[in-house]
């Protein structure tokens, strides 16, 4: 026993010492031709990722971080590509994975319904994306993103190995409130903050690599309209969609006898900061999704959420404030708003490219035809444009076996006062996430990494706390 932990503990030595005498390397070169500050950003970053290696739990928060709060953010300096900070962390959760399973006292991989119909999505999705190579120039650029697509779906499966017991998960979960309230609480600062205040701090993210300039979103970019809250997510909708998914995790706790956080007043007062900054986002699938969410919570476990439900409707419906935010859906009710007929444009366009292109789409990098386009503004379309209906149909199947096993064996948690509160939030913000992608593209577009990363560690949250409470029944 002693004999073999000494090789495991030797073999992941190895592996880190290899990994630090690369970079001190790579560094040393860097010095050569770049400036000693790079090089020293990049020493500490390195350091880091080291350490990291030692601490599984920390690239794993760091992702979560990342995609709350500077989703855009890559590395100040160009080597062969610009890796975005999201790379970097998940890379590195990758890392942490392979050193363990170099140990020879390794556990063994932990295996739920859904491994299986995401790593065939995910070889569909190379199947597309081969068979689409013709279609279009692909730069080294898109191979990047399409690499980090993959490896965001297959990060459902890293947390489901990495997130083995309650007090994890109840770590991750916590990272992913905290950090979503701070979110929205920069959200709220900038929207409420001069325009030109709010512009210039935004502009200052240009370091990098963020896009500078006009950063301000108005409803249909009409700056008569109201101002639309965005935070660091660029895109009031993206910003929204964090946000209902915070939300969602959120709402359990207000009415458990077992909060997170210790005390309820704590979550009242997040899920309170967060609801307003969804509301200054006016992105009225977020807030859809969000009620949703709500009412899947108030049904199948706490009651007086339905009060929160009544209480958010009649601010919404009433407040002087809230009057175009009224009018902005009920715009949508009577045809008459801009963006959404736009919306229904372009799924027109799509259900021609999908029926031109039925089996396996025309992948990631562009269209054969002159006529028709790649983009559409809604996850499931654009995901059957790129993979087709065969990949589209393995997507649906992912997300219905885990949607059906966690309903299959809810009362293994629910009966867990520890868990039943964390069940609900995740369940109920992978449901917010499905009806956002209903009208919203971005947790499968290619430009949006972050929401991809958000999406797939929702899911992996999701099979990870069905398979705890199982063990713990």
């Amino acid at each position: 026993m002693i004999e073999a932990y000494k090789t495991s503990n030797y073999r992941v030595s190895t592996v880190v010492g290899t990994v630090i005498g690369i970079l001190s390397t790579a560094f040393g070169a860097l010095l050569s031709f770049a400036d000693t500050w790079i090089a020293a950003g990049l020493l500490m970053s390195a350091t880091f990722i080291t350490w990291v290696l030692i601490q599984s739990e920390i690239a794993l928060w760091s992702t979560i971080i990342i995609f709350t709060l500077i989703p855009f953010g890559t590395l100040p300096i160009k080597l062969i590509l610009t890796p975005t900070f999201l790379d970097v962390t998940i890379a590195t959760v990758y890392m942490v994975f392979l050193s363990e399973r170099l140990k020879t006292n390794r556990r063994s991989l932990a295996f739920t319904p859904a491994h299986i119909p995401i790593i065939v999505f995910i070889l569909l999705s190379i199947l597309s994306f081969v068979l689409g190579l013709g279609n279009a120039v692909h730069s080294p650029n898109l191979f990047r993103k399409f690499v980090a697509y993959i490896l965001n779906i297959a990060l459902a499966l890293i947390i489901v190995e990495q997130v083995r017991n309650r007090d994890v998960l109840g770590r991750l979960i916590k990272i992913i409130m905290v950090s979503g309230f701070a979110a929205a609480i920069l959200g709220i600062a900038l929207y409420v903050a001069p325009p030109n205040l709010a512009e210039r701090s935004l502009n200052y993210l240009s370091v990098f690599n963020y896009p500078s300039g006009n950063m301000l979103r108005y409803i249909e970019d009409n700056p008569t309209n109201p101002l639309r809250a965005i935070g660091t997510s660029v895109d009031p909708n993206i910003f929204g969609g964090l946000l209902a998914i915070v939300a969602a995790l959120l709402v359990p706790q207000i009415s458990t006898r077992t909060p997170i956080f210790g005390r309820r007043s704590i979550s009242i007062l997040m899920l309170a900061v967060t609801i307003i900054a969804l509301f200054l986002t006016y992105s009225r699938t977020a807030m859809t999704a969000l009620l949703a969410a709500m009412t899947f919570v108030a049904v199948i476990r706490y009651r007086r959420v339905f009060w929160v439900i009544a209480a958010t409707i009649l601010l919404i419906s009433f407040l002087p404030l809230s009057q175009q935010y009224v009018s902005h859906f009920t715009d949508v009710i009577k045809g008459q708003d801009l963006a959404t007929s736009m919306r229904f444009g372009e799924y027109k366009d799509a259900l021609i490219l999908i029926n031109r292109y039925p089996a396996f789409g025309v992948g990631f990098g562009g269209t054969p035809d002159a006529d028709i386009y790649l983009g559409v503004s809604s996850a499931y379309l654009l995901l059957s444009e790129q993979v087709g209906l065969i990949g589209f149909s393995s997507f649906t199947i992912v997300i219905a076996t885990v949607f059906i096993w966690g309903i299959k064996h809810r009362l293994d948690a629910l009966t867990n006062n520890g868990l039943a509160s964390q069940w609900l939030g995740i369940y109920g913000a992978l449901l917010a996430t499905t009806i956002i992608g209903l009208f919203d593209h971005y947790y499968v577009n290619l430009e949006f990494q972050s929401s991809q990363t958000c999406f797939w560690v929702i899911v992996g949250l999701a099979l990870a706390v069905t398979r705890i409470s199982q063990e713990l029944k």
